[in-house]
Formats: C-alpha cells, structure tokens, sequence
C-alpha cells in the first residue's frame, strides 16, 4: 500500500509548539527536562489535555515512582510516555492518531520546587472520503451537462479539480473549451454546447492537507439523427409485434367461432323439415312364419272377443226388468221361419207394446 506524504510544520511559539499530523498515523508530544536527575524520588510528571470545547482532564502522570493514566476506553492501548522520562525525556507518543485526539496538550515537569511547562497544540488532519461523481442533463449533441463531485468527510477545506483521462493519443487532458466552473461549488463543473468530441473519461480529485481521493464519470455524447433512429425502429417493432398479436388473436377468435357453429348444426330442429321415416328391417324366414302366426292367433283372439262383447250387450238389453211384463220380440224375415235361429243383428229387432200385468 503506498503511502501518502503529507507536510506539516512544526512551529516554537515561546513554549507552544503547534503539531498537525494525519489520522492513522503516529505522533510524538515533545517534553524535556533536567529536573529528575538530582532527586528522583521528588520527580512528578503531568500531561494534561484542553480539547477543542474548552475541557480539560489529565491524560498521564508520574508521582512517587508510579505512572498514573486516566484514559478513556477510546485512549487506552494509545497513549503512553514515549521514552525514559526519568533521564529527561518525558515526551507523549499516541499512536494511532484519532480526530477525538486533537487539541491543546500541557506537560508539567516538577521536581524540588522547580515547574518546567511545555505546550503543544495537536491538530488531526483527515483525508477526504472517497468522492462521488455524478451527472446532469441529457447526453445528445447540442444539450448542456453538468458534471457533480463531491466527498462526504475530510479536514476543511477541500480542494476539486476536474480534467480529462487520456484515454486514446492525441486527447487532451483539459475540460472542453466551453466549460465552465462553478466557483460558489467547486465540485461542480458545466458542459457547455457537447459535440461528439466531448465524449470521453473525466474525473475529479477531492484534495486537503492529509491527502487526496477521486473518482470517475464517462460522458457518452449521442448523435441527434442517431436517437431518432434508434426511437423509430423501436417504434415499428413494437408496432409489428403489436399487429401480429392482433392477427394471431382474429385467427383464433374465428376458429373458434366456426367450431362453435358446427357443434351447433345438428341440435337445430326445422319448423318445415319432415319427421325421420322408420327404417322396415326385413325378418327372417323362419321368424317371418312364427310372426304371421301370432298375428294370425291375435286377430282371431280379437274378432271372438268382438262378438262375445255384443252378444253380452243384446243379452242385457233383451233381459226383462222386474215389475214389467215380459216383452214380446218377433223377427221379422221374407220368411218368417222360427225353426231355425238365425244370427241375431241388433239393427232388425222391433220391440212390441208392453201390456199391463
């Protein structure tokens, strides 16, 4: 992984030294003194801390021969004297750095009534979160784009700087000549008028004092003949996929219709049409003189019972009733034989007058 150099100045305003350094990096709060070489039973070391709201706590002490630290969770494991400070080197390492770890440090160095105070001003520098880069506006020959950037984290201030990748030889690195920046947003860059030639690679770089980060956008500039074309050969395929679907749907709604007229034709009943002639199926011989006999035995079972039914008639109408004389019947013939009966009709009977008993 490459490392990024990043400058920074250290600077003695009388006792204050002023430090900036990179998060993630090690840093080294100088302190110096002589005073524990005589008694170094009565050295007292104290490393105090004012953050940038205005408080103050001790970060780390030395007292009768002990070192006391009152860190925080996010400080422990961090923060530590960096050297021997009993041989006068009572320096403060931190490592690594935090942007919580910035503000003004104070070491105070005690010993047999001797103070020696040193103070140092930490300033954590962060470097910008990775941009992101956008784009505005329609991408077709004549139309203006506007080209975004922008990091969501990083140390005040935050320089852009938009160019051209060079992609191919002979392509300028430089915005096209009609761009223009947008000075209230740095980030911010116009296309002006894009031709074809505008098409190709740009891309921002977001950069403060800890370092620098970018990201990249493609500008792909559309021919205006082009995107009609392309519009109109849609266009017709969807029309012909459309047309096809309708008559695809017509053949079927029209089977369909002739399938349901056939099924249809034959429960259909006629008004004028003639009723279904029963086909005669010829007998056989043997059953053909079996069939005449039966009807042969019936027609005669039918003309016995025919004259057994008038007789019976006759004989009721002939029976006398009580109370009544006997009625006197004759036949009347050509010649008037009573020897030999005759076959009785009801239509030759006369009746005689009746007579009072």
């Amino acid at each position: 992984m490459m490392k990024i150099r990043v400058s920074y100045y250290i600077g003695t305003l009388g006792t204050h030294t002023e430090i900036k350094r990179v998060a993630e990096e090690k840093v080294t709060l100088p302190c110096h003194h002589q005073l524990g070489l005589p008694e170094k039973d009565t050295l007292d070391i104290e490393w105090l801390l004012t953050d940038n709201e205005g408080n103050q706590k001790v970060v780390i002490t030395y007292s009768s021969r002990h070192v006391y630290s009152n860190l925080t969770e996010e400080q422990k494991g961090r923060v530590a004297f960096a050297s021997n400070f009993l041989a006068g080197d009572a320096s403060l390492q931190i490592e690594p750095l935090k942007p919580s770890d910035e503000g003004r440090y104070s070491c105070k160095v005690k010993n047999s009534g001797r103070y020696v105070w040193s103070h140092v001003i930490l300033k954590v520098l962060v470097r910008p979160s990775k941009p992101k880069c956008e784009l505005e506006g329609e991408l077709t020959e004549g139309s203006d784009v506007t080209l975004q950037c922008e990091s969501a984290s990083g140390t005040k201030p935050i320089m852009y700087y938009w160019q051209r990748i060079r992609e191919k030889e002979g392509e300028d690195e430089h915005l096209p000549p009609k761009s223009r920046i947008d000075y209230n947003n740095p980030g911010r860059v116009l296309l002006h008028n894009l031709t074809m030639a505008s098409s190709g690679l740009y891309q921002c770089t977001a950069g403060n004092e800890a370092g620098k980060e970018s990201c990249v956008v493609r500008v792909t500039v559309q021919y205006v003949q082009s995107i009609g074309m392309v519009a109109g050969a849609v266009t017709g395929m969807v029309a012909g996929a459309l047309l096809i679907f309708l008559l695809v749907w017509l053949l079927i709604r029209r089977k369909d219709k002739e399938r349901y007229e056939e099924e249809e034709r034959p429960n259909e009943i006629r008004e004028d049409a003639e009723a279904p002639k029963a086909r005669l199926v010829k007998p056989s011989s043997s059953s053909s003189g079996s069939r005449s006999s039966r009807s042969g035995s019936s027609s005669t079972r039918s003309t016995a019972n025919s004259a057994s039914r008038s007789q019976r008639t006759l004989s009721t109408e002939a029976a006398p009733q009580p109370g009544l004389a006997t009625h006197a019947y004759s036949l009347v013939g050509p010649e008037g034989r009573a020897s030999e009966p005759k076959k009785v009709h009801h239509a030759t009977l006369t009746k005689a007058e009746p007579h009072p008993a």
